[in-house]
């Protein structure tokens, strides 16, 4: 249940923050709004590690380092969100975001990418992702 929970509120706040970052991108640009919520998302990040007392930052150096790199895709995100609500609305950018987020998620299962467990894909998760394109299309509209 905690995971469907944490799942939502990443949900509900991704969606947060493309908005506000749409917001802040009219006054300072796009790429200045990324850098500004990655430091925002950072110092916030750090407080909460201070806070919990997680000693597992230590352990740092087993990660393997291509995955280190994990967090520069955020300012892709962040840019992509931002483009995105300017062009076709929060709806539609969030609608295709889920999308892109399932086909990738779909690739990483069925090959096992990552160090994840290889999951066969099925007729009805193919189906799943045609009706949320279908949905998308029936939006745009």
């Amino acid at each position: 249940m905690k995971g469907i929970v944490f799942a939502f509120l990443a949900g509900a706040f991704i969606t947060l923050q493309g908005v506000a970052n749409a917001r802040i991108s009219q006054n300072i640009g796009s790429w200045q709004a990324a850098t500004i919520t990655q430091l925002t998302g950072f110092i916030a990040a750090v407080l909460i590690v201070l806070i919990v007392k997680d000693q597992k930052w230590k352990q740092f150096k087993k990660v393997r380092p291509i995955y280190l790199t994990g967090g520069s895709f955020a300012a892709v995100v962040i840019y992509g969100n931002i483009y995105g609500i300017h062009s076709i609305g929060v709806t539609l950018t969030i609608a295709v975001i889920l999308i892109s987020q399932l086909a990738i998620t779909f690739l990483i299962d069925g090959k096992g990418w990552f160090g994840v467990l290889k999951k066969e894909m099925k007729v009805p998760q193919f189906i799943g992702i045609a009706m949320m394109i279908a949905g998308v299309v029936i939006l745009k509209f």
